[in-house]
């Protein structure tokens, strides 16, 4: 039998009881320009790198249910579920790899942009010297490491991307993109006749299937797929970055799109690959897809793949400046 048949979580008294927020902490939402959201950044950044979110653990759990019991693919998600219960329970990463870190901040009117920036590269610092993120950000050329997470001259990491809305509260989420499954994504340029596809869903799902033979287990399988169709190439990986923040199980509202998510779903998952490369029934966890429009000379696919450790979070600061997290 599985030694984490249901697995169990440390209880959410226990998380609130070692969080870094002051009790009854709130944010100041009645002064915008200089707002102060440092201390809530630094928790959502605990939180993501030490505790993956519930729809990951039950489809790495139905995964390993899956498999043939003592078989290799089993074995390895079960150390996976493992994993998850030590980190979340010693409040330590889930991966040696803590990834880049990458924030999508939608916020009502009259928010300073720069300010709240600088404060999140503040919080990647402080969560570097507390080892919740491991120094992930080197010069290209040389190698050399800033040590703290940041690109000193170009702001270039963390990644923030902000968008205003209507809304009275502000959404901050967070992403943490390890580098061995951002090695496997893919973009392709359609037609494409290495692969035999045309610019239909019949390409689309080919150039699909093609990032996720290539990958292989490289990109630390069972893998979690966002997918853009068009846009350019730039938008492209950013939509299929930013999909994967969809919690698994979630409809897409097109329900054409739905129907193809599920449908390869399943076809990726007769590819024997399995976890890890290692073989087996498990090879994704789920896709998402979302279409753009485009440049009629241009029909891009961006294939993002997200690894099994899919660390994300989303922190919501109320209009009242109360916090609360996914």
């Amino acid at each position: 039998m599985a030694e984490c048949t249901i697995p169990t979580l440390t209880t959410m008294d226990v998380v609130e009881s070692k969080s870094v927020l002051p009790e009854s902490y709130r944010a100041d939402m009645s002064d915008l320009p200089s707002l102060d959201i440092t201390t809530a950044v630094l928790e959502l950044i605990r939180r993501t790198t030490s505790r993956l979110p519930q729809d990951v653990i039950d489809a790495l759990v139905k995964g390993r249910d899956a498999e043939e019991e003592g078989s290799r693919s089993f074995n390895t998600l079960n150390d996976m579920v493992r994993n998850i219960l030590l980190a979340d329970g010693h409040v330590t990463p889930l991966c040696q790899d803590t990834g880049t870190d990458i924030f999508w901040v939608r916020h009502p009117y009259g928010l300073s942009q720069r300010l709240i920036k600088h404060q999140i590269r503040e919080a990647i610092v402080e969560s570097t010297k507390r080892s919740w993120l491991r120094p992930n950000c080197v010069e290209s050329l040389s190698g050399k490491n800033s040590g703290n997470n940041l690109d000193p001259f170009h702001e270039g990491h963390p990644v923030v991307h902000f968008e205003e809305w209507e809304k009275p509260e502000i959404e901050v989420a967070i992403m943490l993109k390890g580098g061995g499954c951002e090695n496997v994504g893919a973009q392709y340029r359609l037609p494409d006749v290495a692969i035999g596809a045309g610019r239909d869903i019949g390409g689309v799902r080919k150039a699909i299937i093609d990032a996720v033979v290539k990958a292989q287990g490289q990109g630390c399988s069972p893998g979690i797929l966002g997918v853009a169709i068009g846009g350019d190439r730039v938008t492209g990986y950013e939509k299929s970055k930013e999909v994967i923040l969809r919690k698994l199980g979630t409809l897409n509202p097109d329900p054409k799109m739905d129907q193809f998510e599920k449908d390869i779903t399943h076809d990726l998952n007769t590819l024997g690959i399995g976890p890890m490369g290692y073989g087996g029934n498990t090879t994704v966890l789920g896709v998402f897809v979302e279409e753009m429009f485009r440049h009629p000379a241009s029909f891009f696919v961006s294939i993002s793949y997200m690894c099994w450790s899919s660390r994300r979070r989303v922190m919501t600061i109320g209009a009242s400046g109360e916090v609360s997290f996914d």
